[in-house]
């Protein structure tokens, strides 16, 4: 009788073991099914997936001198003279201008840092927004005067992330046709960088006062009971080339 119950116990504690095997087996494969769900449980449209991100930017020209010049070439005059205008439309912050001190090039850098105030003055770039500050050039590397302010950026990615496989598989995004991670990506970033002025994802441009020369004109063939809309002509007197016949 003993042997009977002792064998009976035997069997329920071999049949305990399995069932508390077979629980722990089921919640490991639970376990990678819910990570497997959580990797691939990304937003179905992509300006979710890659948002556009407003940055604080940089923009910097660089005015190399040489060490027997001073002064700036035309191509350096106009390129500081399109910074100073672009400062005025975007800048967030005022102009900061490296200049080079302790080398060959200490007499080029002056001369030419007198003609970077006269343009920026002539731009109307306020003589407070522009602090100068000195660095020692490298010796083996050609110097610059470095002119650089903060500007508003847009930005989107990085690309190029492929988290699953495009191929056949188990996982949400093949058997539910749903589109790869890393698609809109690159339209997204080149979007970000045509845009002139990345505050109008934000919100809209203040309204500029009406073209009063041709208000007034609209007005007055309104009141005449004119149509007021213009009239453009010589647009289509083109002639199609004979060439070919």
């Amino acid at each position: 009788m003993l042997a009977i119950q002792a064998a009976m116990a035997g069997r329920h504690a071999r049949a305990a073991l399995r069932l508390l095997a077979a629980g722990g087996f089921a919640l490991m494969l639970g376990g990678c099914y819910q990570t497997n769900q959580a990797e691939t449980a990304y937003p179905t449209d992509y300006r979710e997936r890659h948002p556009i991100a407003l940055k604080e930017g940089n923009r910097r020209v660089e005015v190399f001198l040489g060490r027997n010049r001073g002064g700036l070439n035309p191509a350096q005059r106009a390129d500081v003279l399109s910074f100073a205008q672009l400062w005025r439309r975007e800048a967030t912050s005022g102009i900061v201008i490296e200049v080079p001190q302790g080398g060959p090039t200490d007499h080029a850098a002056a001369d030419s840092m007198r003609e970077v105030h006269s343009i920026l003055a002539a731009s109307g770039v306020p003589r407070d927004a522009v602090d100068i500050r000195n660095y020692r050039p490298s010796p083996t590397a050609l110097a610059s005067i470095k002119i650089n302010y903060s500007k508003l950026s847009a930005e989107a990615g990085p690309c190029g992330q492929w988290p699953q496989n495009l191929g056949p598989g188990q996982d949400a995004t093949y058997s539910e046709n749903r589109p790869y991670y890393n698609l809109g990506c690159a339209n997204q970033r080149n979007f970000a960088a045509m845009l002139d002025n990345p505050s109008d994802l934000v919100q809209p441009r203040g309204e500029q006062p009406a073209y009063s020369a041709r208000r007034s004109v609209a007005i007055d063939k309104f009141r005449k009971g004119e149509n007021p809309s213009g009239s453009y002509t010589g647009y289509d007197t083109g002639k199609i080339s004979g060439i070919g016949k």
